[in-house]
């Protein structure tokens, strides 16, 4: 059972973090924008190495967890 309890306390310390930089951040360095006439094309590309490198770093310590 503590397994169970450590990963569900590591998953909510990771969705605070998550929930803290999509508050408070608008967007990060490396998000590229573009605006045209009448569209605008938004890519989030800092974002979601951010998103990668935290995703990565969760399913590592859930696996040394076990």
């Amino acid at each position: 059972m503590g397994g169970i309890g450590r990963s569900l306390i590591l998953m909510g310390i990771v969705l605070v973090i998550v929930g803290a930089v999509l508050s408070f951040g608008r967007r990060l360095p490396g998000d590229i924008v573009w605006r045209g006439k009448t569209t605008t094309v938004y890519f989030p590309l800092g974002t979601c190495i951010v998103i990668s490198i935290v995703l990565s770093l969760v399913m590592w310590l859930m696996g040394r967890l076990r």
